[in-house]
């Protein structure tokens, strides 16, 4: 037999408790692990079904259909008359839904690295920078990017509606953001 099988362990400096780790990432905790591009993936989804459901209600009001803004979207790929289609399809409403929904985490990307540079918890705080990302989206989605890649909705919706789907996009990012941020420190939250 070889002296290793043979001879026990000596003493250790370690305890029975302690554990021993190879080097590598650093480990960190739960509450340090969300970065911007996780929070934006957050409170982009929460953005997402809050102004999908603005849409629809909008549409609803506008004696629409509840599908056509969501199928809107889809001009991009299927030209025009994609706002024309009044009912809920693969071909239209997944990808006009999708394309909404990487679109509202697009614009989550840069209000949670704002949010992250300054950290402040409070909700007007979250609630004001939420309002000028969604003022910064309406601008560049209709007055900077080419036609082919708004979002559409202007061809089914009136633009008070437009403008009240982009408040429901602040307030979708807000309540994602607080929402994403009190699940990682709900000792922080607010009494």
């Amino acid at each position: 037999m070889s002296a290793i099988a043979r001879d026990p362990v000596p003493d250790s400096t370690f305890s029975s408790n302690q554990r021993i780790s190879a080097p590598g990432p650093e480990r960190r905790s739960p509450q340090s692990r969300s970065s911007p591009f996780t929070s934006a993936v957050a409170s982009g989804t929460i953005a997402s079904l809050v102004t999908t459901a603005a849409l629809a209600l909008f549409a609803g009001l506008e004696r629409r259909s509840v599908f056509q803004p969501t199928n809107a979207t889809s001009h991009w790929l299927h030209g025009e008359n994609a706002g024309r289609i009044r009912i809920a399809d693969a071909k239209h409403t997944l990808l006009g839904y999708c394309t909404h929904h990487l679109s509202a985490i697009f614009w989550a990307l840069p209000f949670e690295a704002w949010l992250a540079a300054d950290r402040s918890r409070e909700p007007t705080v979250v609630l004001r920078k939420a309002a000028l990302t969604a003022a910064v989206a309406y601008l560049v989605d209709y007055h900077l990017v080419p036609k082919r890649l708004t979002p559409g909705w202007e061809t089914v919706l009136s633009k008070r509606s437009i403008g009240m789907t982009y408040a429901a996009l602040a307030l979708g990012l807000a309540a994602g953001a607080m929402l994403s941020r009190k699940a990682q420190h709900p000792s922080h939250v607010a009494k």
